[in-house]
């Protein structure tokens, strides 16, 4: 028993480590190639180098990088969460897997209906994926969701399942879609259409974005006050900047965790509304009573 218990937590230990290694990586890539600078600096993900492709070249960025660590982090949690796992729970984690299950698949059947009740995996990951980018800018790194390239990339991955589940009801029905209510209103249902997946990466992306810029700027105007009304203090006090200490940590509650939990729970939602509402489920059932009609014949 107590050598079973010891390669348990072992094995515990090794998730652990796969956890928090991927974070302590990207620590350590951001120290050794950003360079340093003075003052208020707001950038793009840096571009660490360029693969050539037949296309164009394939710019690897620190994007990418922080999203497959991130992934490899995601990775680690769900095999430390789902070790041990028995019929009956005997585990907190069990107790905490089963509860994130069980509202997941109820979040997807509320806002999905039974059709797609096999979402809940892929709804998981988005929430988990996007969630846990966010949350990267409390170390201090880079968030991937603050890049367009990475939700646009999400986005397009919807559009293509929005259009998937589109094509269900007949192409031809798909194409009549675009002249519904009147025919005129054609090219403002194919704006309509493209304008979907544009939304909702700008919208993440964009509410990511602005709050890490305002947490830089609220920071960098803090220290600047500080040092006008505190610098007057003898020795080294008058260059520490005392107005920096706990507020930025308090908006930081709000701009790190609240704001990027919130968006990743909007994109989410979003996902589950527009494929659910895409689906033209009678005109499914419909092809699907002839197909069966046929092959009886």
């Amino acid at each position: 028993m107590n050598e079973k218990s010891l390669r348990f937590r072992i094995v515990d230990a090794l998730y652990v480590a796969m956890m928090a290694l991927p974070i302590l990586c990207a620590l350590v890539i951001q120290i050794l190639t950003k360079a340093p600078g003075e003052g208020i600096s707001i950038t793009g993900a840096q571009i660490f180098f360029t693969l050539p492709m037949p296309l164009q070249p394939l710019p690897i960025t620190t994007a990418q990088v922080n999203t497959w660590l991130v992934m490899i982090s995601i990775l680690g949690l769900c095999l430390y969460m789902t070790h041990g796992l028995t019929v009956r729970a005997r585990l907190r984690r069990q107790l905490l897997c089963e509860w994130i299950i069980e509202k997941t698949e109820a979040m997807v059947k509320e806002s999905m209906g039974d059709f797609f009740s096999g979402y809940a995996p892929f709804i998981a990951s988005i929430l988990a994926l996007s969630a846990f980018s966010s949350l990267l800018s409390l170390f201090g790194l880079n968030p991937p969701t603050s890049d367009i390239n990475v939700v646009a990339g999400w986005a397009i991955l919807v559009f293509i399942l929005i259009t998937y589940y589109k094509l269900k009801g007949g192409f031809l029905n798909y194409l009549k879609g675009f002249t519904e209510p009147i025919f005129i209103m054609t090219p403002l249902n194919i704006l309509g259409e493209v304008a979907t997946p544009v939304s909702m990466a700008f919208r993440h992306y964009g509410n990511v974005l602005s709050g890490s810029v305002i947490a830089v700027l609220i920071a960098a105007a803090l220290q600047g006050l500080s040092s006008l009304i505190l610098g007057w203090l003898p020795g080294g006090l008058g260059e520490i900047p005392f107005f920096q200490i706990g507020l930025p940590a308090i908006l930081s509650l709000y701009f790190d965790i609240f704001s990027g939990l919130m968006q990743a729970y909007i994109f989410a939602m979003l996902t589950m509304l527009n494929i659910s509402g895409a689906f033209p489920q009678d005109e499914y059932e419909k092809r699907k009573q002839k197909k069966l009609l046929k092959n009886k014949k």
